[in-house]
């Protein structure tokens, strides 16, 4: 006989257990200690911004801006598999209960980002008004009621197959979400926070009406669940190796250009395969621009020279430490061997690309400080990085890879 708590309890309990072995890995890597020294820039920095702010800022419109697009961003983890489509789709009707203790635990950790998201945000509404920090619980209390509303809502969504339904849904609760928590925020008249209570409960009911005589959309769920693992089995993967982990590939022939530089020759093949990879693949190409635009975004703001100098040397570390794994991307693949090329050439592409990857990254981490006129510092962020750069890849790499 079919028992979905067992089948909960069996789905939780391994999702749990896989993500405690990967955050073992992670947690005793390099990249936790400079993300907290990052942390700890950011927060010094913050922290003296926040002291300029005038009693007129709008913190209120900024932090309801802002929390709605947390709020409204609100995934059920279903913890479903593949071959659920075929087995579980019989038993949608029995399964009331697991979606229930689904959405508890959506809701349990969703709101532990809230009350981040909030903690971060309030110094900001503290400094601006009288209150201080005394409703911060109250504020908690609120936005954790509208988390379990937006959790609720975005279940009912999936019953829907047309994607204008979806893309309606996100725009109208964002607004609902904003406005709402702006209201709250600006300490408004109870009367106006119950006409909103009053809206908020039949946007749900109008959807609930509408769909408890469909089916779930099985297939959705079971894309959105691999989605969200796949970002987590990518994160591991910096780390350990994940034998879960499915490649992302795109074609990008724009990207071509920068191919066409490599010329056709054999002590060449692992470079042009090492370049393909890493401009094709969005777990490369993807890291490497967010990890550049957030440097070059902080490096803008930060006015302290021997800060920007120590950024920038951090921002290349984490860059060429995540990109570390590239040089063993293709072991799995047997035609790989086949190859009429030494081992040496292989070596050799890797840190050649590796390399000026992150020569362009100091490169454009100084052009940043030069745009602001220091051009002093400009000089030396670029030569400390491409120092850096060259030590990172000849003697850290090395060590680190055992090639």
């Amino acid at each position: 006989m079919f028992d979905e708590k067992k089948l909960w309890k069996d789905r939780s309990g391994h999702r749990l257990k896989e993500f405690g072995v990967y955050l073992r890995y992670i947690l005793n890597g390099h990249l936790v200690v400079v993300m907290l020294f990052l942390i700890g820039t950011a927060a010094f920095y913050y922290q003296n911004w926040i002291s300029t702010l005038s009693a007129e800022f709008p913190a209120a419109l900024i932090i309801a801006l802002l929390l709605g697009v947390f709020l409204t961003h609100s995934p059920v983890y279903t913890f479903l598999l593949e071959a659920d489509q075929v087995f579980l789709i019989p038993l949608e009707t029995k399964l009331k209960g697991y979606f229930f203790r689904a959405g508890l635990v959506s809701l349990v950790f969703q709101g532990y980002i809230v009350l981040m998201i909030l903690a971060v945000l309030m110094p900001i509404y503290a400094h601006v008004s009288a209150n201080g920090f005394k409703s911060f619980f109250i504020f908690l209390f609120v936005l954790l009621i509208m988390k379990a509303w937006n959790i609720a809502v975005n279940w009912r969504i999936h019953y829907y197959v047309q994607p204008s339904v979806y893309i309606w849904d996100m725009v109208v609760r964002y607004f609902i979400n904003a406005l709402f928590t702006f209201l709250v925020f600006n300490k408004a008249n109870v009367l106006f926070l119950l006409i909103f209570i009053f809206i908020m409960a039949a946007y749900y009911w109008s959807f609930f009406v509408k769909t408890r005589k469909m089916g779930l959309k099985w297939d959705l769920l079971i894309t959105q669940e691999e989605k969200r693992m796949a970002s987590f089995y990518r994160l591991a993967n910096l780390f350990t190796d994940v034998p879960k982990l499915k490649d992302t590939v795109k074609r990008r022939k724009w990207l071509d250009l920068f191919i066409n530089q490599i010329s056709f020759s054999q002590e060449n093949t692992y470079h042009y395969l090492f370049a393909r990879t890493f401009l094709r693949s969005s777990d490369y190409l993807g890291l490497f621009i967010r990890l550049t635009v957030i440097g070059a975004v902080a490096l803008y703001f930060i006015s302290f020279g021997v800060g920007q100098l120590v950024l920038s040397l951090l921002f290349i570390y984490l860059t060429g430490f995540q990109l570390l794994p590239l040089a063993n991307h293709h072991q799995n693949k047997l035609w790989i061997d086949l190859y009429p090329v030494s081992l040496k050439h292989k070596t050799n592409a890797f840190q050649s690309i590796l390399l000026t990857i992150l020569y362009i990254q100091s490169s454009l981490f100084a052009i940043i400080i030069l745009v602001k006129g220091e051009w002093l510092f400009s000089v030396i962020v670029l030569l400390s990085g491409i120092l850096f750069s060259f030590l990172f890849v000849n003697v850290y790499s090395k060590k680190r890879l055992k090639i």
